[in-house]
């Protein structure tokens, strides 16, 4: 027992190492190729810090649990706006000036009513699927642009 609480332990504490590791490598980037914090913050801290998740849901689509699979993303999106985001705002107030933000809002509530849409009927089907991440890879591809443009 108490070796397992010892890697627990010791594994929180390389997590919350590598983290601060990993977010300032990520501002670096973004200063030195003169791009707005928030789209690397976006693009290459939301792909690693999501991973993990996209790992657990591909497992559990393959090892047909698709439900887990739902229940990750939906649940790590509750977490991830409600906790993460609260927390941050106890801790010291957010304040976002970024263009980005105001156009891209309205962008992804309209992503977030269309997947509940596609919900409806309780399946996500191929065609679905292939909408889903069309509008993923769209969405991130006009950030990109817009950030450059800007």
């Amino acid at each position: 027992m108490i070796l397992f609480t010892l890697a627990i332990v010791i594994g929180f504490i390389l997590l919350v190492w590598s983290a601060d590791r990993f977010v300032e490598g990520a501002a670096s980037t973004a200063k030195h190729l003169g791009m707005p914090t928030l789209l690397i913050g976006v693009l290459i801290v939301g792909f690693g810090t999501s991973a993990p998740e996209m790992v657990v849901s591909a497992v559990a689509a393959m090892e047909d649990n698709p439900t887990l699979a739902l229940g990750n993303a939906i649940g790590s999106n509750i977490v991830n706006i409600a906790l993460v985001l609260g927390i941050t705002a106890l801790v010291s107030p957010i304040v976002v000036h970024s263009k980005i933000v105001k156009k891209e809002l309205p962008l992804l509530i309209l992503i977030v009513l269309v997947t509940g849409y596609l919900l409806i009927d309780g399946t996500l089907t191929l065609i679905e699927g292939i909408v889903l991440l069309g509008a993923f890879f769209a969405l991130v591809g006009w950030s990109i642009y817009a950030a450059i443009k800007s």
